[in-house]
């Protein structure tokens, strides 16, 4: 995957039948569905591939625990359906999770057993693993740091985990080795419309290099998440309102504050959510929050009492206390929940996904969860194919593999052998080697320090501070990699640091 050969490609077509705004998960997840159809597809993205919400979850591919308290079966039901086939799909970066629910008296414990249970029932033969009710001692062999006072036991359960940000990249890879054609760096800024005023060109910015296109398109789909109204309002100028933004905030910290290798979920917090505590990559995140924002953006900022909150409830729920100081990094994302009349609190509004059709044939796809986002490409494809009377091809994605581990490894052997120093880490305690980094630049399409450091590395995810020191290496390789000059590099340096800012506590 490499940007100077999908630019090429973008001159080259004379037509899209399917142009993408949004390189987050729905939009990459439509376009490996769209061009493993045979579909002449182009996804653009303003940013990043997985800048916004896509790179700041909680890790988690799940049913939704709390969708089923609610009584949503169906949602709980897809959502089950699709962690087994992405746990599939993607071994390499998904893996199995065992959860305990820690209860403090017996009537709740086997509430939450006959829940869990129909949880596994509802999975079918996608189960990930069988529900089992724990004594107290039991809970305290696996969950040694779980407050023990008035403890009657607790419930285990399994669910998926995975690496959002890289999943995005590998959705990506896979998109272009099905034909694809993506550009990060790409912005949409306007429509050209046809005499029965349909959609059939779209003008892009190269943000890179300032370069203006106008695309000849079939189809047009907006995977743009919290922007969502934006695009609606770029195709008719009318102020839209689908979207209500929530944000959720996550701290993360060392292992050795939250040992063990099992997760851990809090029923009930102050605002009738869950919390987690997760393992992943050799650290703990704790999140999250539902805060409504009324402005939306790529780099949202945690509010105070949002840290206060996560915080609270942890220490009500460990032995081990953790402090401000503690936290390496906290990351904060927007989800674009569908508004809806009734509920005030975003906690309460829909997790489903709404696919909208404008006059124009614009095909916008919005709400949902990561889990469901094979499901929600491929409702968007299969309208945007409808509407436009295109030749109707069968979805192949349900068995579709995701990513190319083969080609991967054997590029980044030639790189270790050709390149000193490639092989080795870049921070003693993290897996990720200078390599990863050559590997990034050359075959990922990173472009920053940012690029590098949040997506295709996750240490600005996992530990800021280090981040910041590794920055001044990583931007010699990229000047190096991508023919830049010593004023791009500080610039770079600079806007990394400024970045890197908001994720570490004071």
């Amino acid at each position: 995957m490499n940007r100077e050969s999908m630019l090429r490609q973008l001159q080259q077509t004379s037509q899209w039948d399917i142009l993408i705004i949004g390189g987050g998960a729905t939009g990459l997840g439509a376009a490996v569905d769209a061009a493993s159809r045979g579909y002449k597809t182009l996804l653009i993205e303003q940013h990043d591939f997985g800048k916004g919400t896509s790179s700041r979850s909680t890790k988690l591919v799940h049913g939704g625990v709390r969708y089923l308290e609610q009584g949503n079966l169906k949602l709980v039901k897809e959502a089950l359906r699709e962690r087994g086939y992405l746990l599939r799909n993607a071994p390499h970066l998904t893996r199995v999770q065992p959860f305990i629910l820690p209860l403090y008296s017996w009537w709740q414990k086997w509430y939450y057993a006959v829940g869990l249970k129909l949880y596994d029932l509802l999975a079918g033969k996608l189960s990930l693993g069988k529900t089992r009710v724990l004594s107290k001692k039991e809970t305290l062999e696996r969950l040694a740091s779980v407050q023990q006072d008035r403890l009657a036991g607790s419930v285990l359960y399994f669910d998926g985990q995975f690496d959002d940000s890289r999943l995005c990249i590998d959705l990506a890879i896979t998109a272009t080795r099905q034909g694809g054609t993506l550009l990060n760096y790409c912005a949409a800024t306007g429509f050209e419309k046809n005499a029965k005023k349909k959609i059939n060109a779209v003008k892009l910015v190269d943000t890179l290099t300032g370069t203006n296109y106008t695309v000849s398109v079939k189809a047009v789909i907006n995977a743009t998440g919290v922007f969502t109204d934006a695009v609606l309002q770029m195709d008719d100028h009318i102020k839209h309102e689908i979207v209500s933004p929530s944000q959720g905030i996550h701290l993360v910290i060392e292992r050795q504050l939250f040992p063990g290798t099992d997760a851990m979920i809090i029923p009930k917090t102050d605002d009738g959510r869950v919390l987690f505590a997760v393992p992943w990559h050799e650290h703990v995140i704790l999140g999250t929050t539902d805060t409504p924002v009324e402005t939306v953006s790529t780099e949202p900022k945690p509010l105070e009492e949002e840290i206060e909150f996560i915080l609270a409830h942890i220490n009500r729920y460990s032995t081990i206390p953790v402090s401000r100081s503690d936290v390496k990094t906290v990351f904060a994302g927007l989800r674009p929940l569908v508004r809806v009349s009734g509920p005030k609190r975003t906690a309460l509004l829909s997790r489903d996904h709404t696919l909208i059709v404008s006059p124009s044939g614009l095909v916008t796809i919005t709400g949902g969860k990561w889990t469901t986002y094979r499901k929600m490409a491929a409702d968007a494809v299969d309208n945007a194919v409808f509407v436009t009377k295109q030749e109707k091809r069968d979805c192949l994605t349900k068995d579709l593999a995701i990513g190319n581990r083969v080609e991967r490894q054997s590029r980044l052997e030639v790189i270790i052998r050709n390149s000193i120093d490639a092989d080795k880490p870049l921070h003693a305690g993290f897996e990720y080697r200078w390599a990863d980094v050559l590997y990034a630049i050359r075959f990922e399409m990173a472009q920053s320090i940012e690029d590098i450091l949040a997506r295709r590395t996750r240490i600005l995810f996992l530990d800021a501070k280090l981040a910041v020191t590794l920055a001044p290496a990583v931007s010699h390789l990229l000047m190096s990699e991508l023919g830049k000059d010593e004023q791009w590099r500080q610039d770079q340096l600079l806007s990394f640091e400024t970045l890197a800012k908001q994720y570490i506590l004071a």
